[in-house]
C-alpha cells in the first residue's frame, strides 16, 4: 500500500503555480570551475540594480538553518534528520529553514512522507526543493513530492532578501539535470516584476549553477539581471565556496552522516557587514567557514576580477555550449521543432502520419510529420513520463495521475482508462492485442487492447517498474527498481523465473534498460558495469561481460544478429547475438563527452540511431559502425529517438522540444 498523501505541514509555504518537473546524480563528486566575468552591458546592468536596491540599513542580523542532502530511506538519514530537526528547535533566534534537496535516498512516497513527517517537526517554517535522489529513481517521477509539500519550487520576502528556490532534475533519466521550461517561465516572471528587479536575491538550488546541469547557464544569465547575493547548493556533501562567473556561491554540508563525521546542518547569519556560514554539529555552532561582505544596503560587496574566497573555489571556467559539429555535416538539418513548453522525458511513437508524444503539463499530442503542427491534444491531470505505443488504432500510455489510457490514435479521443494503485512513468508494450506495462504499485497488468479489461495483474513485483518490456517466446520480461529481472508468462502472468545481477542492489538494477531479444536469448545492460545475456525460456546466464563500460542503452538490429550498446566514455558497440561468448561485431569510439544517459539504441534501415545526454544526435552505420553524421539538436537530454527512416528521426528532449532532423544522403 502507499502512503496516502497529504499537503498539510507546519511552516510549508511553497507555491505552486504550474506543475513542476523534476531530476539525475552523474557523479558523486564533481570539479568546479569559475566562469569569465558577465559582460560590460550586463554588469552595468546590475550595477545599477544594486544600487537602486531598497534594503534597510540597520536591521537586526537574519538567522536561518540550512539543511541539505537529507537521504531519508538510507541508513541512518531518518535518525539524523529527527536529531537535527530536535537541535534546530532548540536554537534561538532562528527565523526559517532551507532544504536544499536529496530529502530521500531513492523518492518513493514511503520516504518522502517519512521525511515530511520529521520535518513537519520543525517549530518555525521551511521551505523545501527536491534533489535528484527525489526524482530519477522515484515512481512518480516527482509528481509524489509536488502532491506532499504543495509544489516543488519556492519564493518568499524575509528580511529585505527574497529568496528563490528552483530544483533541476533530472527526472527518472539518468543525465545531467536540466532546468525545466516550466519553471524557467516561472522564475522569469519572478524577476520581471519590479519590485522584485530591485530586491536582493538569494537564490537556492540542488546543483551548483555549473555543467553538472545542461543548461547551467540559462538560471545564471537571468540571476545576472538582478541583484543576486549568493547561490546556495547542496549535492556534493560538504563545504565549498564557489564562483558562478562572478555570481558568489555556497556549497552546504549534508545532513546525513557518516562513520566519521556526525549529522549537521548550516547555520547563516545576515548582518548588516556580512553574510556567514557556519556548521552546526553535535549541538554546538563552529566558527563560519566562509563569508561574504555586503554593503550598508544589505548587498554584496563587488570587486572586479574578484573570486569567491573559502576553500575549495572554482579552479576554470566553463565554456558555453558549442553547436560547430553541425557544420562538419552540412547535409543534415532539422525540418520543423516543436515548442511543448514542459519538460518531455519520454520518447515519441509513430501512427501513420503523426508522431505521438507525451510531456509533464500531463498533454499527449499527434503532430502531423509534413510540417510539426498539431492534429490532435489530449490532457491527463499530472505528469505523463511514459512512453507512449501505439497498436490496434489504439495509443497506449500511462500516466502519474495513477492511470493508464488508451485513446483513438486517429482523433485523440478517450477509447478507455484503467486505474491503478499509484502512479505510472513505464511505458506499455501492444503485442497480439494485449497491453503490457508496470506501475508505481508494484503490480505489472496485462490489460486487453481493445477493450481495457485486466487480463491478469501480478503483484509480486518489488520495486515500481519504469521501461518498456520485452515481449517474446511467449513471456514478457522487464526490470524493476528492486535490482531483479522478472520473466511472466504472457498469458496467464506467473511468474517463470527471476535474475538478479552480480550486485544485488537497486541502484544496479536492470530497470531502465529495455530488454532486447534473438536466438532464444534476452539482453540486458545494468550499471554494475555489467551486460547479460540470458536464455529467454529459463533465466538462465549464458555470458556476462564488463568488458564495455555500459549503463543503461542497449538496442537490437533488425535482423537480430547484432545487439548493441553505449558505453559511458562515447563508445557504441555491436556484440554478436549469436556467439557463446561476449564477441564484439564493431566498436566506435564516437568522441562525444561522458554518458550516462538511458536512452535506448535504435536501428532503421540499417542506421543506428542514438541521442546523448548532452543533446547530440548520432547516426551509425548498423554493419560497420561507420559514424554517418553528428547532429546537435541542443544542451539537453535526448530521450530515445524515432526514426521514421535511415535518413530521418524524431526527437523529444528535456528542454520540451520535439524535432524532426533529416539527412540528405
Amino acid at each position: 500500500m502507499r502512503p496516502k498523501l497529504t499537503s498539510s505541514g507546519r511552516g510549508n509555504t511553497i507555491n505552486r503555480q504550474e506543475q513542476l518537473s523534476v531530476h539525475c546524480e552523474t557523479r558523486r563528486m564533481k570539479k568546479y570551475a569559475p566562469r569569465a566575468g558577465p559582460p560590460f552591458l550586463a554588469a552595468l546592468l546590475v550595477l545599477g540594480l544594486l544600487a537602486a536596491a531598497a534594503v534597510p540599513a540597520a536591521r537586526a542580523p537574519l538567522r536561518f538553518a540550512w539543511l541539505s542532502d537529507l537521504h531519508v530511506g538510507s541508513d541512518r538519514g531518518a535518525d539524523d534528520l529527527r536529531a537535527s530537526v530536535a537541535d534546530i528547535n532548540a536554537v534561538p533566534g532562528l527565523s526559517f529553514v532551507l532544504v536544499t534537496g536529496d530529502i530521500t535516498e531513492m523518492g518513493t512516497l514511503e520516504n518522502l512522507s517519512l521525511a515530511k513527517q520529521i520535518l513537519d517537526g520543525l517549530r518555525i517554517p521551511y521551505y523545501i526543493i527536491p534533489g535528484n535522489h527525489d526524482t530519477k529513481w522515484s515512481e512518480s517521477g516527482g509528481s509524489d513530492f509536488a502532491r506532499l509539500w504543495g509544489g516543488d519550487r519556492f519564493s518568499f520576502d524575509n528580511g529585505g532578501f527574497r529568496f528563490i528556490g528552483l530544483s533541476q532534475g533530472p527526472v527518472l533519466r539518468m543525465g545531467d539535470g536540466n532546468w525545466a521550461p516550466q519553471d524557467v517561465r516561472w522564475l522569469e516572471g519572478l524577476l520581471s516584476d519590479k519590485a522584485s528587479a530591485a530586491k536582493p536575491v538569494i537564490f537556492v538550488s540542488h546543483y551548483p549553477l555549473d555543467p553538472g546541469i545542461g543548461n547551467w547557464y540559462v538560471v545564471l544569465d537571468k540571476l545576472k539581471t538582478v541583484p543576486t547575493v549568493a547561490v546556495l547548493a547542496g549535492h556534493g556533501h560538504k563545504n565549498q565556496a564557489l564562483d558562478f562567473e562572478g555570481l558568489r556561491g555556497v556549497m552546504g554540508r549534508a545532513n546525513v552522516g557518516t562513520k566519521e563525521l556526525a549529522p549537521g546542518y548550516t547555520i547563516v547569519e545576515i548582518g548588516a557587514k556580512g553574510m556567514t556560514f557556519a556548521e552546526r554539529t553535535a549541538g554546538r555552532t563552529l566558527p563560519p567557514w566562509y563569508g561574504l561582505e555586503l554593503e550598508k544596503n544589505g548587498l554584496p560587496v563587488v570587486v572586479a576580477g574578484r573570486r569567491a574566497g573559502g576553500t575549495g573555489s572554482n579552479p576554470g571556467p566553463a565554456a558555453r555550449p558549442d553547436f560547430g559539429v553541425n557544420a562538419l555535416y552540412p547535409q543534415v538539418r532539422e525540418r520543423w521543432r516543436f515548442e511543448a513548453g514542459w519538460t518531455i522525458a519520454s520518447s515519441a511513437a509513430v501512427s501513420g502520419d503523426t508522431v505521438i508524444f507525451a510531456d509533464a503539463s500531463g498533454s499527449v499530442r499527434a503532430l502531423r510529420i509534413s510540417d510539426g503542427s498539431i492534429a490532435w491534444e489530449f490532457k491527463t491531470s499530472d505528469p505523463i513520463y511514459s512512453t507512449p505505443d501505439v497498436g490496434g488504432g489504439r495509443v497506449v500510455f500511462g500516466s502519474t495521475d495513477g492511470a493508464i489510457y488508451a485513446l483513438d490514435a486517429r482523433t485523440g479521443a478517450p477509447v478507455w482508462k484503467t486505474p491503478t494503485g499509484g502512479p505510472v512513468v513505464a511505458s506499455p508494450r501492444i503485442a497480439d492485442g494485449v497491453v503490457y506495462i508496470g506501475s508505481g504499485d508494484h503490480i505489472f497488468r496485462a490489460i486487453d487492447l481493445a477493450r481495457g479489461n485486466l487480463v491478469w495483474g501480478h503483484d509480486g513485483i518489488g520495486g515500481f517498474v519504469e521501461a518498456k518490456p520485452f515481449v517474446a517466446g511467449g513471456l514478457v520480461v522487464f526490470g524493476a527498481w528492486d535490482g531483479r529481472l522478472y520473466a511472466l508468462d504472457a498469458a496467464t502472468g506467473r511468474a517463470i523465473w527471476t535474475w538478479t545481477g552480480e550486485r544485488p542492489s537497486p541502484f544496479y538494477a536492470p530497470a531502465a534498460c529495455w530488454p532486447v531479444g534473438a536466438h532464444s536469448r534476452v539482453f540486458i545492460v545494468a550499471p554494475n558495469p555489467w551486460m547479460t545475456a540470458l536464455e529467454l525460456g529459463t533465466g538462465r546466464g549464458i555470458w556476462g561481460t564488463d568488458n564495455w563500460a555500459v549503463r543503461e542503452s542497449i538496442g537490437i538490429s533488425a535482423d537480430g544478429a547484432r545487439v548493441y550498446v553505449r558505453t559511458t566514455d562515447g563508445v557504441i558497440a555491436a556484440v554478436s547475438s549469436s556467439a557463446d561468448d561476449a564477441e564484439a561485431v564493431w566498436e566506435t569510439d564516437t568522441g562525444s563527452d561522458y554518458d550516462i544517459s538511458s536512452a535506448m539504441l535504435v536501428e532503421k534501415d540499417g542506421v543506428v540511431f542514438y541521442g546523448t545526454k548532452s543533446g547530440l544526435l548520432l547516426a551509425l552505420d548498423g554493419a560497420t559502425g561507420a559514424i554517418k553524421w553528428q547532429y546537435r539538436v541542443g544542451v539537453a537530454l535526448l530521450n530515445t529517438v524515432t526514426p521514421l527512416s535511415g535518413r530521418d528521426v524524431v526527437v523529444t528532449d528535456f528542454d520540451g522540444r520535439v524535432t524532426l532532423v533529416s539527412s540528405d544522403k
